[in-house]
């Protein structure tokens, strides 16, 4: 099934697999510095520990050398005798020479460097037999003897080595351990957001409600009111086209029922006035029903929007000239006149919209006024607000029912001509995209106003 199946390298761009990449290599890192770091410690602190074998050695043979100057041969003897016991892994076997100041050799071990015992003292490094060998050479306070101890530095690097390793060894062993405890503490970390996924997955298409916030780790907050208002953007989008089926239906029941009436009676009328009559009550018809579906497509349109898209500089003085010019147009029998200012009136707009709410404002006007009433379309600054609008000094209407003028669908008790009951709610909703106050009003001296006002000069 499509979207069941993992796109090619998902390991790669799952946010858990990172993570744990990230944190394995940390953690290598990290261990690996220690274990290099304990190593190289361990290895100098055994090193430093056999030189201070080597001199604790050195200080106690030359005090068996001073205890026993007269049974030298018999100490020897015994020294070798301690050599061939049985000895510990980490003690190394011990070579010696014993001497006079002058560098006479006394006592020598068997496998002893050949060093000169004149030599200056303190710790040197030689080779003997092809071997690298560390020397102690320490002197009597009194000068009459000197003492070398030496011991392989073969020996003494495996035995520091030994001792490094089983330092390091420890870490070697927990570490995959301690992977494994940080696998399953990410897995457990990143649960949550799994639980997230599989709740919106399992959502049907009619389920947008809000996501718990509460459950979610507070860095994936974000992310779940982001998904929350996108669910709410969807569920004003889904409301918006149920709206419009609903509204559409309702309105386009009765202009469809009268059209088909109608040809019915131009069809069986055999009288050509009847007929004639039928035919002309049908484009009636029809002119209502595309009257209706022009303006639910307007709000349609409208409705979805949270802003506009790309405003511009808009001159409200010339779009309602331009608007007003083809309006004279259409109703050449009535009196409209332009009330504007002479100044530029800009505002950050979109002037097709402006144009259809100022046109339905307008349509208003002069469809549910008298004949003989005069129509003002104000362009202008009325007590400091630019204000486009159309005034005329009609009856009004029933203050009552201007609450309710903004209704879709609503046309008033008194209306007696043909519309839509849309064009102030698309005037409405453009004056909302715009930051304006869109006002209805019985004027005090009679007439009605509708009008699109902004408190001060937004920035064009």
């Amino acid at each position: 099934m499509p979207g069941t199946e993992p796109e090619p390298h998902a390991h790669s761009q799952s946010l858990r697999w990172r993570l744990l990449r990230a944190v394995f290599a940390t953690a290598l890192l990290v261990w690996g510095l220690n274990a290099v770091l304990s190593y190289t410690q361990a290895r100098h602190e055994a090193e430093e520990l056999m030189d201070g074998h080597l001199a604790q050695a050195a200080r106690l043979l030359l005090a068996l050398v001073r205890d026993n100057e007269s049974h030298l041969e018999d100490l020897a003897t015994r020294l070798a005798s301690v050599r061939s016991q049985e000895k510990h892994r980490y003690e190394s076997p011990l070579e010696f020479q014993v001497g006079r100041a002058d560098g006479s050799l006394l006592l020598r071990s068997a496998h002893a460097p050949a060093k000169s015992l004149a030599a200056a003292p303190g710790y040197d490094d030689v080779s003997h037999a092809g071997h690298p060998w560390r020397v102690l050479t320490i002197a009597s306070t009194s000068g009459d003897y000197r003492v070398q101890v030496a011991q392989s530095i073969d020996l003494r690097d495996r035995t520091a080595l030994e001792v490094a390793r089983r330092t390091v060894l420890p870490i070697a062993l927990i570490s995959p351990a301690l992977l494994l405890l940080l696998y399953y503490s990410v897995r457990r970390a990143l649960k949550p957001l799994d639980e997230l996924a599989a709740d919106v997955a399992s959502r049907s298409p009619e389920n947008l409600r809000p996501l718990a916030q509460n459950a979610a780790p507070l860095e994936a907050r974000p992310l779940v009111s982001a998904l929350n208002r996108l669910f709410g953007r969807l569920d004003d989008t889904l409301a918006n086209e149920r709206r419009f089926t609903a509204d559409a239906a309702h309105e386009l029941r009765t202009p469809l029922a009268v059209v088909r009436i109608q040809a019915q009676v131009a069809q069986l009328s055999r009288n050509a006035d009847d007929r004639q009559h039928a035919l002309q009550q049908i484009l009636l018809g029809a002119d209502r029903a595309t009257r209706v579906l022009e303006q639910l497509l307007r709000l349609a349109r409208l409705d979805p929007l949270a802003g506009l898209p790309h405003p511009a500089e808009v001159d409200l003085a010339e779009l309602a000239e331009r608007v007003l010019s083809d309006a004279r147009l259409a109703a050449a029998d009535r009196c409209i006149v332009l009330e504007r200012s002479d100044d530029r009136l800009l505002i950050s707009g979109d002037a097709e919209l402006l144009a259809i709410a100022l046109r339905n404002l307008l349509d208003n006007a002069l469809r549910y006024t008298p004949p003989a009433t005069t129509i003002r379309v104000i362009a202008a600054r009325q007590d400091g607000e630019m204000t486009l609008g159309v005034i005329d000094d009609g009856p009004g209407v029933p203050p009552t029912e201007l609450p309710r003028l903004v209704e879709r669908f609503y046309r008033g008790s008194a209306a007696r001509a043909e519309g839509s009951g849309l064009g102030l709610a698309i005037a409405q909703r453009v004056a909302e995209l715009h930051a304006a106050r869109f006002e209805l009003e019985n004027l005090p001296g009679g007439g009605f106003a509708a009008r699109l006002r902004w408190p001060r000069p937004p920035a064009a």
